[in-house]
Formats: structure tokens, C-alpha cells, sequence
């Protein structure tokens, strides 16, 4: 019993460490103003990493041993654990979906950043169609919070672009 109680608090430790990804991974992001789109895929780029690392360790042989002997002892702690375990999955999966699907917008943000107004609004229609596919056959970015901030970064960049054009001209 004195090594079930080690082995539970450190599942418990385990367990608030990872409570507090969880908690900062769904807190509103501070960004600067005229940040463009790239910044969106750079923001689920991070976040799948440090899901993906999450997972690894979780998964490792360690911790495997550990739960396993907990599992054995029935212990009280495991039910908690299992949920987390179960939300880092779904966090890490969101984050490679929404990787996935915005790499299919950086065709676009390289025109949206350096072509001249004019070249830029020739890649608007195939940008929102691209866009409104996104929308309907992803399973998690296809929420209004994703989208507003996706378009909103989209429109600085294309502020950015206008502004830069103005100030050569």
C-alpha cells in the first residue's frame, strides 16, 4: 500500500500538471493587432507539438508500468487519469486536424503578403473557397471562434499589404 500511495500521488501530481495544459492551451490568445494568417497555422503548429509530446510520455513504458499497477490495485485515482488521457487525445487530434487543413491555405499567404493589391484580390475567390471547404468538412476548426479569428487575421494581412503597397508607391 506505501507503494500505491507513492505511485497515486504521482498520478495525482501528473494529473494537475496536465490539468494546466489544458487550461492555458484553451485560454483566449494575446496577439498583436495586424498579425497575419501564418501566425494561425504557426499557433496550431505549437500546439499539436506540445500535445504530440504530451501523448509520447503518456504513453511511454513508465507510465504504462505505473498505471498498470494501479490499475491492479484498483485504485481510486485511474478514473481522473482516464479522462485526461482522453481530452490530451482530443486536444492533440484537433490540433493535427486544424494543422492539416491550414496548411491548405498557405498557398495563399505568400500572395496575401507580397502581391500588389490587384495580383492579391485574384486570390480571394480560390482563398474562400478553400476557406468555406475548411468550414464544412473540418470536425473541429469549423467552430465561429476559429473562423472569425482566421478572417480577421487574414484581413490584417491584407491591411498590411494595402499599407505597404501605399507607402512604395
Amino acid at each position: 500500500t506505501e507503494v500505491t500511495e507513492k505511485l497515486e500521488e504521482a498520478v495525482r501530481i501528473w494529473t494537475k500538471q496536465i490539468r494546466q495544459v489544458l487550461v492555458e492551451s484553451e485560454q483566449i490568445r494575446r496577439e498583436a493587432d495586424d498579425v497575419g494568417p501564418s501566425a494561425e497555422l504557426e499557433h496550431w503548429k505549437t500546439r499539436m507539438s506540445s500535445f504530440n509530446s504530451l501523448l509520447d510520455e503518456i504513453k511511454s513504458s513508465r507510465v504504462k508500468k505505473i498505471i498498470s499497477i494501479l490499475q491492479a490495485a484498483r485504485s481510486k485515482t485511474l478514473k481522473q487519469w482516464k479522462e485526461l488521457d482522453g481530452s490530451i487525445t482530443v486536444a492533440a487530434n484537433e490540433a493535427k486536424d486544424n494543422v492539416r487543413y491550414l496548411y491548405t491555405l498557405d498557398k495563399f499567404f505568400g500572395p496575401l503578403a507580397n502581391a500588389s493589391p490587384v495580383t492579391m484580390m485574384e486570390h480571394i475567390p480560390s482563398l474562400m473557397n478553400t476557406i468555406s471547404m475548411i468550414y464544412c468538412t473540418s470536425p473541429y476548426y469549423n467552430k465561429s471562434e476559429h473562423m472569425t479569428s482566421l478572417f480577421l487575421k487574414i484581413t490584417n494581412q491584407m491591411i498590411n499589404t494595402c499599407k505597404m503597397y501605399l507607402c512604395e508607391g
